[in-house]
């Protein structure tokens, strides 16, 4: 390929990772700090480009090279963010993946596909107990905030911004066309941190204890709700279309590993959760199509349960109910 080619097929690459509605000429004149007239010469390949402003084009847009001009490499760049105590704000971090999220509702053609460790998050966000459960364990547990050491468990102290902002995701989840492959184990996750705070004596009361476990299992019945419907419904009860469609699957070998993978206009994007809150995404089209592949691969040995398939939808979401109440009755019982 000549430099000229390599150019076009750079600014091509560019080109397709970028909403419909933003001007491409205004972005690449933005980054680089020149003119419109500048930029359109470059992306015609009728000026070439230097090195630097390959630089910073590859830094801003996550672009590996050597994957996009085909050179010989096992190298795959991914992009993320570290959390941790001393520099990480929680409200940043929700409002960065809210902005992942109306990212991919700017595309026109959007599909998010989900192989999920614990239960995805938005599925707790119409339940602002459990989503403030969720937000104070990642923060005294995992993250180790120094003002929650000697905290016990309040859903007061979980602010509202938080709490609206874990709406809007929510808002914006529902309007993704969703396919995610379920296990049953993946209840497990929550109910292990609501059992670890019981041993730990982290709730002020028994009735904490039970009204997270009630909300958790609200939480799956309009999971299961919306499963029957086959489209994604924003408040629990209420029948009304108003979400994107959803099909669930259910399988019972295997367990996710936080992978997301949004398609967007046809481009594939893969986001691997770590260590709880952390995440890191790449557009490498050899790892993206590799990680969709592994994911078809899941989805044909998986059951559908969304629409059709009552008797297995049933069962599944007994079990998982099963799993909650029995924990539920034993803290009732005590």
């Amino acid at each position: 390929m000549n430099s000229t080619g390599a150019q076009q097929v750079f600014f091509n690459h560019i080109k397709g990772l970028l909403p419909p509605h933003v001007s491409f000429v205004d972005e690449i004149a933005e980054v680089l700090n020149i003119s419109n007239d500048s930029a359109y010469r470059r992306i015609r390949g009728e000026k070439p480009i230097a090195l630097e402003e390959i630089k910073l084009l590859c830094n801003k847009y996550k672009i590996s090279l050597d994957q996009l001009l085909h050179l010989d490499s096992d190298s795959v760049i991914f992009s993320g963010k570290r959390a941790d105590p001393e520099n990480f704000n929680f409200e940043l971090y929700l409002e960065d993946f809210l902005l992942q999220h109306q990212m991919i509702n700017s595309f026109e053609q959007r599909e998010l596909l989900i192989l999920p460790k614990d239960v995805p998050v938005y599925h707790y966000y119409n339940f602002p107990e459990l989503a403030a459960f969720k937000y104070f364990f990642w923060m005294k547990t995992i993250l180790n905030y120094p003002d929650y050491n000697k905290t016990k468990f309040d859903v007061s102290l979980i602010t509202e911004h938080l709490i609206k902002t874990g709406e809007k995701i929510l808002s914006a989840y529902n309007k993704i066309p969703s396919t995610e492959i379920w296990n049953v184990e993946n209840i497990n996750t929550t109910l292990r941190q609501i059992e670890y705070y019981i041993d730990s004596n982290v709730f002020n009361s028994s009735k904490d204890i039970v009204k997270i476990y009630e909300c958790l299992q609200q939480s799956m019945d309009h999971v299961e709700f919306q499963a029957e419907a086959g489209y994604k419904i924003n408040q629990p009860g209420h029948g009304q279309r108003e979400g994107a469609p959803f099909n669930l699957y259910f399988n019972d070998f295997i367990l996710g590993d936080n992978i997301y993978m949004p398609i967007l206009n046809g481009k594939k994007m893969a986001f691997i959760s770590h260590n709880f809150l952390n995440y890191m995404n790449t557009k490498d089209e050899g790892f993206a199509e590799y990680t969709y592949n592994h994911f078809q691969n899941i989805l044909q040995k998986s059951t559908l349960i969304s629409v059709v398939g009552e008797k297995d939808r049933r069962r599944f979401f007994n079990r998982v109910r099963d799993n909650i109440n029995s924990r539920k009755s034993a803290v009732l019982n005590y």
